[in-house]
């Protein structure tokens, strides 16, 4: 089990992410938008970078909504490959079964 308190962070970063993404959204339009003037275009690059870190989708990490665990997840799922292969084994998955050859 993962530590609480990374948990939270991680839950922290997803509720943020979620309430400035139609910002950013507008800011990047402005700054990706060629046709507007240089200074204005560098204002908006400015107010991005002034913006929390955690706002930004790229520092949510995938985690098992079981276990916490950060490394071996499927997204199908939201699952740890070993609590994946725990419930597969159990047959608390439906449609999954343990392949046999």
């Amino acid at each position: 089990m993962a530590k609480t308190c990374t948990l939270e962070r991680d839950k922290k970063r997803r509720k943020l992410v979620k309430s400035k993404a139609s910002t950013r959204a507008k800011l990047k339009a402005i700054i990706h938008d060629r046709n507007l003037p240089q200074e204005e275009r560098f204002a908006a690059v400015l107010k991005l970078a002034e913006m929390p870190r955690n706002s930004s989708k790229t520092r949510i990490r995938n985690r098992c909504a079981l276990s916490g665990r950060p490394r071996g997840y499927y997204r199908k799922f939201n699952l740890s490959r070993i609590a994946l292969r725990n419930l597969a084994s159990r047959g608390e998955l439906p449609g999954v079964t343990k392949s046999s050859w």
